[in-house]
């Protein structure tokens, strides 16, 4: 039985996620390195893979380059049946990368190199991607997809939001503000505003809005963004309880406890794709966020940002009903 205030999509149904897949250096031993590919859209997308039905359709809307990194991350993302839909091959680029460096709590810090990434290039041809868009039942999108592109390349993105919102699709944002991404805060909170009006579900860390907005608790997160019109906010606030606000109620949701970090990378991301594939199966708000915590839960008890699918299986039965 559906519970109020949920959503849910009859298969097979198509989700979307819009971002920059990079090649990541983790696990550093020494002067070596192993190599992956993540980024936060990419992240999300990858556990909504794992929680959904066999059935569900997951494409990556990015730019690829015409370089064998860029082959490696698409044979990578079908080898785990995520397409990549109308993503345009961008001649000589080549995707961006970034290196893991984790202190004994297990906290993390990051090193870029991204400026020339061929996933920059996403919103230049805006036919392709709305034929990527045209047809979703979810649209992921985060700030670090708005920050990555120029302004016209930005307005490009957003006017394919809403052609797909009034298609039908539900639109996801996490606002994900990194501040070295932006030129200054006015165009990030610009930006980042916008994607709050385009989008029916907002999942912010409160951390980031505070930074970017000097909000003074969660609550007055949910409430400024309300303001705009998303009809879902669920506000992250790492280890402690996240805040959900639908249709005007808010509503605390403590993760479980007794949860001891190995590697938080890929915390907040694993979260959305929880709490997006748990929306998805028809849960209430605060249903999803008891889920969310759960997956974030387990995938922050391992290494790096993307936990081998087969590890979520459980979650996976518990949230679709296979057996």
């Amino acid at each position: 039985m559906d519970v109020p205030g949920a959503r849910r999509y009859q298969p097979p149904m198509r989700v979307v996620s819009i971002g920059e897949c990079m090649i990541e250096l983790s696990g550093r031993s020494g002067a070596s390195w192993q190599q992956g590919f993540a980024g936060d859209t990419l992240n999300t997308l990858w556990y909504l893979r794992a929680l959904l039905p066999d059935e569900a359709v997951t494409d990556y809307v990015t730019a690829f380059g015409d370089d064998p990194f860029s082959a490696e991350q698409i044979a990578f993302l079908a080898d785990n049946r995520i397409g990549i839909a109308e993503s345009p091959t961008v001649a000589g680029k080549a995707p961006g990368l970034y290196a893991i460096a984790l202190d004994a709590a297990g906290e993390r810090s990051f090193t870029y190199w991204r400026s020339e990434a061929a996933a920059r290039h996403l919103a230049d041809d805006a036919a392709a991607l709305g034929q990527s868009l045209a047809g979703a039942d979810l649209v992921y999108v985060s700030g670090i997809t708005l920050a990555i592109l120029d302004a016209d390349a930005r307005q490009r993105l957003t006017d394919a939001l809403e052609v797909a919102r009034d298609a039908g699709a539900m639109i996801a944002f996490d606002p994900n503000y990194r501040p070295r991404l932006w030129p200054d805060e006015q165009q990030a909170q610009t930006a980042i505003e916008a994607g709050y009006r385009t989008s029916t579900i907002v999942l912010p860390t409160f951390d980031d809005e505070a930074m970017l907005f000097g909000d003074a608790s969660p609550e007055a997160t949910a409430g400024r963004i309300a303001a705009h019109g998303p009809e879902t906010i669920i506000v992250k606030c790492g280890a402690a309880a996240a805040l959900v606000h639908h249709d005007g109620t808010p509503e605390t949701v403590a993760p479980e406890a007794g949860i001891v970090p190995v590697d938080t990378t890929g915390a907040g991301d694993s979260f959305n794709g929880g709490w997006l594939a748990a929306h998805l199966a028809g849960r209430g708000p605060a249903d999803a966020t008891r889920f969310a915590h759960r997956v974030a839960g387990r995938v922050i008890g391992h290494h790096g940002a993307l936990l081998p699918m087969g590890d979520l299986d459980d979650l996976r039965r518990a949230n679709t009903g296979a057996g």
